[in-house]
């Protein structure tokens, strides 16, 4: 980017009076106006929002400067592009010395690294330095720690380019801001203030459950964790507040001094009850209130120790967050991760926290992206508001029926705030004085309309009562989002009303899924007050009567819990009575699904973040079939094999949009194969397609446009199912729950003859899904010793066994104590695997099977896994672990076309993505999929049938030769020869399984371009 002649006509005047701009007299609001705005317009920036965005769309945010405690409380410059944060920029008076200045330095990176923004700016316009602010800050840390550039104004003009790649509009719209900030990255030393404000308040729940449980020896275990949630709510509810400028800054801070910190925090809590008239400050009962008010956790004791650490860790300078530009969404993540644990009594009333066991069988928790909740809501609240008053706006109802920390709830409400913001902008805002009021930034809602907003069309259900809490807590942090204590009184005085809404009708405690028909047919006497609260059976008719009375919910929203069905045993008889999609093996989210239909009124719409297993899968055909049958499918986003959900890579998901209508005629579509973008919306619009509403058959969901459609159902016409094609099925690898054999050399293979006169052991080769490539096997090891029927422990004990043992019949693997880190590498899969204990040695039992004998003999062999077709053909009688499979039959016409790109263009039809390995979808081959297959049926009595298979075998024939020669190689050219070879009879291959097929040059580019991504 060439310099603009603004930047140096700029670089001119600071040289000339460099020395006026040193003295003290000239001022920070001087250098913005004078110096920082022009120099940021020359890099594209909105800088005066020229263009007329609304608030929410603007692209610098100037912040008001709120002076607290001697330290700016807002960032000085925010740069955004469509309403999401990108950097800061702080600016100082020239007189101050970027360079060494540590203060400054902290200010920044404090701001920064709690809006969770890689890079951020601190400038005088003489000095330009970025930081890298995932970097945790440290009071003491020198200016130039975490520093990645320093520019002097003099170098501006050499090194403009290097400032404009990074900084200006373009480039970050462009994504080399983000490719940057990644390249800067570095693998020590970061620290996300998600995870460090986990860890922060996860100590204090330690530190509290600890102090309560010893100082108040009759609260029980639901108590002291209703306790331990509420006291960290409220205290994080009051610091967030003093940083907004709401309540007065340092009143917490106050309680280090002097004895009786509890007794005089509880004086703080009974006035914030007067001042915000919300649940999380609820007291003494008031008429017109649903939830009974908090009357034990005032009376608790706790110690000043206790209380004075966590307070101490709040402020400045031992709190390194500035809570002011902390993100309600990494507050909700936060949140999200800490309601994955609770807090246990043992039986000597000691407090312990441990992980929720459904928290620990999910994995984790799987926190929603941002970008999911932003597209959620745009589709269904952004539908409903679209040519709607306000008036028309307030009867809609939108619902999140397992709401978690809040996230989908607050991004609802965020959006009807933009709407009714923008809207009140363009019509008049000065006949809506109740509505709307002028503030420095533009219009801005008052404090009782977002109130109002959030009252009407806000609900949430969740059977978690911390996670009712912790949403109750977000939603009205967010209420006072952009409010200060004098905007707060000014409208107390005028409308009469505390600052916040009681959500107790809003957002409830209960079990969406299980209504009080669970009980039908039962006595409830046998159910003690522990299962009934695990129940928490929710009628849904009378808890949101008026709206389910008027016919339900305008949108249903959210990511449901993906629980497998192995945990809902308890549950799972009610399930089948309860609901039609009802699958023995389905997980809960099926049950979410039909439950958010049959809770929408006529008109509604449900959009959820779930698996995208049910479009396929066999579980799902009863769901597949509730769905059309009950709504309209409107639009299906398929993420494919993309981990949406960074801490848990093997959750592959879509995003349906449903409708409480009739179906429509054709459904929209949209594949997404890549995560690097800025709004989710922007790439589906760009990848959008429809197809037929018929195609989304009860069998399966097919998701390819009608050109890929056709040709599919071309190829299906002329094969025949792999199923029915060989006579020997398709085979399971050794199921020993473990994921890898383990290496012995050709010495100890041959220590393993038994010195016994019973009949001998076998060593085999045994490879896994990783050892398959396409036509051959890549080098490999290990192998795996099978005892026949009738060897005893001890005469494989004393024959010193040091490898695993499967009998033909009994199919037992064994390992010694020898090898101690094949013992403890067994340990992770114990809960796999059925142990037991023989004579000090442990035996890990294999599932019985009957098919050793085809293992034996020569078979076609391929991962149950992979990004390409990978099928080899092995005739040295390899045996099989877990990831792999065998087809018996040594056919090589069929490896031919197995090993094709028709077959994975047909795979990518049926199968359910995996994962993304090398840009490429990977594909499950586990027989569901892998025997619907077409495979091309010679007529031997048709010359040209027969010519094609004999060339297919024939080329087959030359492949496995090409593949055995390539290892033998001595020299680079000679292994580039056989592999160009390769490559030209791969080629000849595919061509010949097209004309097998009867597909045209349209159809052959159509599968090309299919199986490349």
């Amino acid at each position: 980017m060439p310099v603009p002649a603004e930047i140096k006509k700029l670089v001119e005047r600071f040289t000339l009076h460099r020395e006026d701009y040193l003295a003290g007299n000239y001022n920070e609001t001087q250098l913005r106006r004078e110096f920082i705005d022009p120099m940021f317009k020359a890099l594209g920036w909105d800088i005066d929002n020229e263009s007329g965005n609304a608030e929410a769309y603007k692209d610098v945010i100037h912040e008001d400067a709120i002076k607290i405690g001697g330290f700016t409380k807002a960032p000085d410059y925010c740069f955004r592009i469509g309403g999401t944060r990108k950097f800061f920029l702080e600016a100082k008076k020239p007189a101050e010395n970027i360079e060494d200045d540590q203060s400054h330095a902290y200010q920044l990176r404090r701001y920064a690294w709690s809006a969770k923004l890689p890079l951020s700016i601190l400038t005088d316009f003489g000095e330009f330095a970025v930081y890298d602010c995932r970097f945790k800050p440290e009071e003491k840390d020198k200016a130039s720690k975490a520093r990645v550039k320093f520019i002097r104004f003099e170098e501006y003009l050499d090194r403009w380019d290097e400032i404009a790649s990074i900084f200006s509009r373009e480039a970050v719209l462009k994504g080399s801001f983000d490719r940057y900030a990644d390249s800067t990255k570095s693998k020590r030393g970061t620290s996300e203030v998600d995870s460090e404000f986990l860890k922060e308040i996860e100590n204090w729940r330690l530190s509290l459950a600890r102090n309560l449980a010893l100082r108040n020896p009759d609260l029980d275990q639901r108590g002291l964790n209703f306790a331990v949630q509420r006291i960290i709510d409220r205290l994080v509810f009051l610091r967030i507040a003093e940083d907004r400028g709401i309540e007065d800054y340092g009143q917490l801070q106050a309680l280090l001094n002097g004895a009786k910190v509890y007794a005089r925090m509880a004086e703080r809590f009974r006035a914030a009850d007067d001042r915000y008239n919300s649940g999380l400050f609820h007291f003494t009962p008031e008429k017109g209130r649903q939830e009974p008010p908090d009357e034990f956790t005032l009376a608790l004791k706790i110690d000043d120790d206790t209380l004075k650490e966590i307070v101490r860790k709040l402020y400045y300078p031992d709190s390194p967050y500035e809570f002011s530009v902390l993100p309600a969404d990494i507050l909700g993540q936060v949140y999200e991760q800490f309601l994955g644990k609770v807090i246990r009594l043992t039986t000597g009333h000691q407090a312990k926290v441990e992980e929720k066991p459904e928290v620990k069988k999910a994995g984790g928790v799987y926190y929603t992206p941002t970008f999911i909740v932003d597209y959620i809501v745009k589709q269904t609240v952004g539908r409903l508001l679209e040519g709607k008053t306000p008036k028309q706006a307030a009867k809609l109802k939108v619902l999140d029926p397992a709401c978690g920390s809040g996230s989908f709830l607050i991004g609802a409400y965020q959006f009807l705030l933009d709407w009714h913001r923008d809207w009140y902008a363009n019509h008049n805002p000065e006949k809506s004085p109740k509505e709307v009021y002028a503030a420095k930034d533009g219009w801005r809602l008052t404090t009782a309309k977002r109130k109002e907003i959030l009252l009407n069309n806000i609900f949430g259900v969740d059977i978690d009562s911390q996670a009712v809490e912790v949403t109750k807590l977000s939603l009205l942090l967010k209420v006072l989002e952009g409010e200060n204590r004098e905007t707060l009184e000014r409208q107390k005085k005028l409308f009469h009303q505390r600052a916040l809404p009681d959500l107790g009708s809003n957002i409830k405690c209960g079990n969406s899924l299980i209504g009080p028909d669970f009980y039908d047919g039962q006595q409830l006497s046998l159910f003690d007050a522990d299962e009934q609260y695990r129940i928490n059976a929710f009628n849904w008719q009378t808890e949101f009567q008026p709206i389910m009375k008027s016919g339900g919910f305008d949108a249903v929203i959210g990511n449901p819990p993906y629980v497998r069905q192995e945990s809902l045993a308890a549950f799972k008889s009610y399930f089948e009575r309860r609901y039609a999609a009802f699958n023995g093996t389905a997980d809960l989210y099926v049950y979410f699904m039909e439950q958010g239909v049959q809770l929408l009124r006529e008109g509604g719409v449900l959009s959820i973040i779930v698996s995208s297993s049910f479009l396929r899968a066999t579980y799902g055909e009863p769901l597949r079939r509730v769905l059309k049958d009950r709504a309209a499918i409107v639009r299906i986003v398929d993420f494919g094999g993309l981990p949406v959900f960074a801490n848990a890579k093997d959750t592959y998901v879509c995003v349906p949009l449903l409708a409480r209508s009739d179906q429509r005629k054709r459904v929209e579509i949209a594949r997404v194969d890549s995560l690097d973008f800025t709004e989710l919306s922007t790439v589906v619009d760009e990848r959008l397609f429809s197809i037929p509403a018929g195609r989304l058959a009860a069998n399966a969901w097919s998701l390819k446009t009608d050109d890929e459609a056709a040709v599919f159902a071309k190829i299906t016409e002329r094969g025949k199912p792999l199923g029915d094609y060989i006579e020997r099925k398709m085979f399971y690898g050794i199921k020993t729950g473990l994921n890898e054999a383990f290496e012995i050399d050709e010495t100890q293979r041959r220590a393993l003859v038994p010195k016994s006169s019973k009949s001998g052991r076998l060593v085999h080769p045994i490879i896994g899904g990783l050892d398959i490539r396409r036509f051959h096997l890549r080098e490999n090891p290990r192998f795996l010793i099978v005892i026949p029927s009738g060897w005893t422990s001890t005469e494989m004990s004393g024959a010193k066994t040091s490898r695993g043992a499967v009998s033909e019949r009994d199919a037992w693997i064994w390992f010694t104590g020898a090898h101690p880190r094949l013992a403890e590498h067994l340990k992770q899969f114990e809960p796999a695997c059925r142990k037991r204990q023989d004579q000090g040695e442990f035996w890990w039992e294999l599932r019985p099977c009957d098919y050793y004998h085809v293992l034996d003999q020569p078979k076609i062999i391929f991962p149950d896994i992979c990004k390409g077709p990978r099928f080899m053909l092995d005739a040295s009688g390899c045996y099989l672990a877990n990831t792999a499979y065998c087809l018996g039959t040594n056919d090589r016409y069929l490896l031919g076309i197995l090993n094709s790109k028709v077959f994975w263009f047909v795979i990518s039809n049926i199968s359910i993505p995996f994962g993304v390995r090398a840009g490429k979808f990977r594909y499950r081959l586990i027989y569901q999929y892998t025997e619907q297959v077409p495979i091309r049926v010679i007529d031997f009595t048709n010359k040209s049938d027969k010519s094609r298979h004999d060339r297919v075998v024939e080329l087959v024939e030359r492949m496995l030769a090409l593949h055995e020669q390539l290892p033998q190689a001595q020299t680079d050219q000679g292994k580039t020869v056989l592999e160009r070879q390769i490559a030209t009879v791969d080629r000849q291959l595919d061509q010949l399984v097209y004309e097998l097929y009867g597909l045209s040059d349209t159809e052959i580019a159509l599968v090309e371009e299919a199986t490349t991504h």
